[in-house]
């Protein structure tokens, strides 16, 4: 036979039992005594309706005693699973065991009132900044339905969020985004607008949902800000140069046409015809120069990346400059992805520079590299000047130098973002002097 379920007694019944049991002994031989005393049977039955209610009053007190602080903490616990953190309870004076649950109870509901009242304002700030900014921000749910969008993205769509809500990622023409690569660029029409836009998406969770976050920025205003200011560096650096060189020109050519109007020339104006058809093929020359770099700064192949040793590279990169004695800090044996012609040429222009301003002023020019986490930094110090002004170091055809081309920096720059790295040049803080640092990836 299966066992009889045991009866379920509640906790207050419990204590109730508890209590009645505690004070049976001292009921039982008050009862006896009443029983065989020489009482009579009024006494009798008034003392034992006395004791009786005592008893059952003492046993129903203890159970309330015990049961009301259990009820108002489970109201305190009710009301702070509801969200109602303003509920507090009364401490107990006595510093006994119920108190300090109290307390800490107490404690518990400030703290959560705490940190309910900066989530939501920190809510609050998400809200109102998603609201305000200019890029449009969608979130979608595991079946591709729209669960979130700002105000941009209403104007993206052409359609408020009441009515987009709920739709599927392709009946608003965003479902291509979902996949594929996580951050892309294109030229793409929406309803709300044309141009190229960046896209980028990522995936958090909200209430325990996975959510995947689409974030759509126009990059057209940019992109043709950018595209002007090029223009206008580009056009004032030809314009500067071909003004170099037209201006002889013209003024030569003046000259020599005055010259040849002359009825009667004067006796060397052979010779000075001549010097001014110099000037002017010379000048056409440096033109000729110019547009040459010009075309080489524009037509940088992209690297064929192979293993290259740092080690071998430095040494090599080193042994060409024959003015001046590098001295070469050597790191750890490396192997970086990258062209090795390009490589060299970028730290065969640095070098070169960094020799030409030492020379200057004497002193020393050190070459060295050394890891930097998942890249590999290559520095070029010298004990020249160092650099008057930083702000033009990459502006093509920029140079301090007499003969230069302004163009070294440049390529060695395209170089190396090229091969995924970056290039600063800076003065150095320890010495007087400049330094290059080329930062490489050790991994494509």
């Amino acid at each position: 036979m299966p066992p009889f379920p045991r009866p379920r007694v509640s906790h207050d019944r419990r204590v109730f039992l508890y209590a009645l049991v505690a004070g049976l002994p001292g009921v039982l031989t008050s009862t006896i005594i009443l029983l065989l005393g020489d009482y009579t049977p009024k006494v009798q039955w008034t003392l034992g309706v006395v004791i009786l209610s005592f008893w059952l009053g003492g046993s129903y007190a203890a159970r309330e005693r015990v049961i009301a602080p259990l009820r108002t903490l489970a109201n305190l616990l009710e009301a702070m699973r509801e969200g109602d953190y303003s509920i507090r309870g009364r401490r107990s004076d006595g510093g006994d065991a119920l108190g300090e649950v109290m307390q800490q109870v107490n404690a518990m509901s400030a703290t959560l009132r705490a940190q309910r009242l900066g989530a939501l304002e920190a809510t609050a700030l998400l809200r109102k900044v998603m609201e305000e900014i200019d890029v449009a921000v969608f979130a979608f749910d595991p079946q591709h339905r729209l669960r979130l969008v700002n105000r941009a993205g209403e104007r993206l769509l052409a359609q408020p969020s009441e009515r987009a809500l709920g739709a599927s990622a392709a009946q608003l023409g965003l479902d291509g985004f979902l996949d594929g690569e996580a951050s892309q660029t294109l030229q793409r029409t929406f309803p709300g607008g044309s141009g190229r836009w960046g896209i980028t998406r990522a995936s958090f969770r909200q209430g325990g949902l996975p959510l995947q976050l689409l974030v759509v920025a126009d990059l057209t205003r940019p992109l043709r800000e950018e595209e002007l200011q090029a223009w206008q560096r580009l056009v004032r650096v030809l314009g500067h140069e071909l003004n170099n060189s037209l201006t002889p020109i013209k003024s030569i050519a003046g000259s020599l046409e005055r010259i040849l109007s002359l009825e009667a020339k004067p006796g060397d104006w052979e010779d000075d015809m001549r010097r001014g058809l110099s000037v002017i093929a010379a000048r056409s020359e440096s033109l000729s120069r110019f547009m040459s770099a010009y075309a080489q700064l524009a037509r940088l192949p992209r690297p064929r990346v192979q293993p290259v040793g740092m080690r071998e590279c430095v040494r090599r990169v080193a042994d060409l400059e024959t003015r001046l004695e590098v001295e070469i800090s050597a790191g750890p044996d490396l192997i970086v992805p990258a062209d090795p012609d390009q490589l060299e040429q970028l730290l065969i222009n640095l070098l070169r520079n960094a020799v030409d301003a030492t020379l200057e002023t004497g002193g020393k020019v050190a070459l060295g590299w050394a890891r930097a986490g998942a890249h590999v930094d290559v520095w070029v110090r010298d004990d020249g000047p160092g650099l008057a002004n930083t702000s033009n170091l990459f502006v093509p055809f920029f140079t301090t130098k007499p003969g230069g081309s302004g163009i070294g920096l440049v390529l060695c720059r395209q170089i190396a973002e090229a091969h995924g790295g970056s290039l600063r040049l800076e003065n150095r803080a320890d010495s007087h002097g400049c330094q290059a640092l080329l930062s490489l990836p050790l991994s494509n």
